[in-house]
């Protein structure tokens, strides 16, 4: 389903652990991370959407999660020209996304990248808050840098002082010289979990 402007609806799924670090997935096959996300269905609401993804991307059940935060409005990012496909009706430019915060509430042992027979993600691990928004592939950036900074303001809103420990303006800014961060963070291994 693509909307009049040429964007398909769609969830994106940011999971914390009680250390606030996030699930930070790879996608099978490249060395691309990225948030779980997906379509939402002609017949689904967006939370419908968001466990039918949980669940095919990340193995996890309702049960296992808790709910949050909503992002307040969809949030869009336009595909770069080498990934549009020009003979499909209506041609999708984009995804408009609305953002699930979701806490990990059963052991990370339920984690199962390969719940489904299609597999979107190959491996995951824990990444601190603000991770994602430099690694993310350069299109998702402005996307990721606006959800994040608008689930840390409600998650980290119980402490001002903690809240500016994890949010610093540094990390919501980008250069073309961009370089690629080879922090601890960068060099975890990352789980392979069946």
């Amino acid at each position: 389903m693509v909307d009049f402007d040429g964007y398909r609806p769609n969830v994106g799924i940011v999971i914390c652990n009680y250390k606030n670090q996030v699930l930070w997935a790879k996608r099978c096959g490249q060395n691309s991370w990225q948030f779980p996300q997906g379509g939402i269905n002609d017949n689904e609401s967006a939370e419908q959407a968001m466990y039918r993804e949980l669940y095919e991307e990340v193995g996890l059940q309702p049960k296992d999660v808790r709910i949050l935060y909503v992002s307040k409005h969809w949030l869009r990012y336009k595909l770069p020209k080498r990934l549009l496909r020009y003979d499909t009706k209506p041609m999708c430019i984009g995804q408009k996304q609305r953002w699930f915060l979701l806490q990990l509430v059963s052991d990370e042992k339920k984690i199962n990248v390969k719940a489904t027979k299609s597999p979107e993600f190959d491996g995951w691990r824990w990444v601190s808050f603000w991770y994602p928004v430099r690694q993310v592939v350069s299109f998702k950036r402005d996307v990721y840098r606006r959800v994040m900074k608008e689930f840390a303001a409600f998650l980290f809103s119980f402490d001002k002082d903690k809240s500016s420990e994890y949010f610093q303006e540094r990390d919501l800014k980008f250069t073309s010289s961009h370089k690629p961060n080879y922090s601890k963070h960068s060099k975890r291994p990352f789980h392979k979990r069946g």
